[in-house]
């Protein structure tokens, strides 16, 4: 199962690089970030209600794909989707787009990617997710191919955009281990479809009361051309992603995620003839060592919490 987890995030990770990628040209036609993200939200959470409509995304109501027995739905069940669509579907994103206003795209993307670390410190004591040496030598990694990419992280500080997309990292980081715990109960399809659809109902009400809705209403048909692409990926990225959770601990799942900073990279080369570095080859090289390191490592869960 965990073989799978991991293949899994491998092509939520393709997926990133790409979402990223393409989403570095949508959010310059649609010029309010927090717009643009309501509106690729919007699409998202369409596209996978429509899948789980269709049983596409539905899973089996005996057995999760852990192998564990799944539970009826309960007023536990339907507060943890809330809480999902909250921490995961709408405040940090409107915490992220904001403080990209205010903080460099490079320190922006490190501090983002420090989502491995924060995933790790509450795995620990709230999965009972256990590390290894290999697991602490690829976080290591990862970091450190982050901060090469980053040019060094030269002049960085906690300002005020930095300090929101901590926030939001925090917030995805709680995200991660609320889902590990619900997929006991809940599908990875009705959770993608609650973190996404309850999440963009929060995020429209935000776009209304923030003096938002003509310029949603209003959104051209080039905007929401890119929207419908973005939103695609993004419900992409948000269905393999969970379905990767349900099969591989959260520790090996998110770390894999970073490989979307080499996809990235390697369109920005291609499409737009970015120059890489002698630097930026040592990041994605370390990036690439330590997704590698994940993948031969064995994360174990205590057996008061795997019951």
């Amino acid at each position: 199962m965990r073989r799978q987890g991991l293949v899994l995030a491998f092509g939520t990770a393709v997926i990133s690089g790409v979402s990223v990628f393409v989403n570095s040209y949508g959010v310059r036609v649609v010029r309010d970030a927090t717009v643009y993200t309501t509106a690729k939200n919007l699409i998202a959470a369409v596209v996978l209600t429509l899948l789980l409509a269709g049983g596409v995304l539905a899973g089996r109501r005996t057995r999760d794909e852990g192998g564990r027995r799944a539970q009826r739905s309960s007023p536990r069940t339907w507060i943890g989707m809330a809480a999902v669509a909250v921490v995961g579907g709408s405040v940090p994103f409107v915490l992220f787009f904001s403080g990209l206003a205010h903080a460099s795209s490079t320190h922006a993307a490190f501090v983002h990617k420090t989502l491995v670390v924060w995933v790790a410190l509450l795995a620990v004591p709230l999965l009972g997710e256990r590390l290894g040496l290999l697991h602490y030598a690829a976080i290591g990694l990862l970091l450190a191919g982050q901060v090469a990419l980053g040019g060094g992280l030269g002049g960085f500080r906690f300002g005020t955009g930095e300090l929101m997309i901590l926030a939001a990292t925090l917030l995805w980081a709680v995200e991660v281990i609320l889902v590990k715990r619900l997929l006991d109960a809940i599908s990875p399809g009705v959770l993608a479809v609650a973190r996404l659809g309850l999440g963009v109902v929060l995020l429209i009400g935000w776009v209304a009361v923030s003096g938002r809705w003509s310029a949603l209403i209003g959104l051209s048909a080039e905007g929401w051309r890119w929207a419908l692409l973005t939103g695609l990926l993004l419900a992409g990225y948000v269905a393999t992603w969970y379905r990767a959770l349900a099969l591989a601990p959260a520790v090996d799942v998110t770390a894999v995620l970073v490989v979307a900073a080499i996809i990235t990279a390697a369109l920005d080369a291609v499409v737009k003839g970015t120059v890489v570095t002698p630097q930026v080859g040592v990041g994605l090289a370390l990036l690439g060592a330590g997704a590698g390191l994940i993948t031969m490592a064995r994360s174990r869960r205590t057996p008061a919490v795997a019951q």
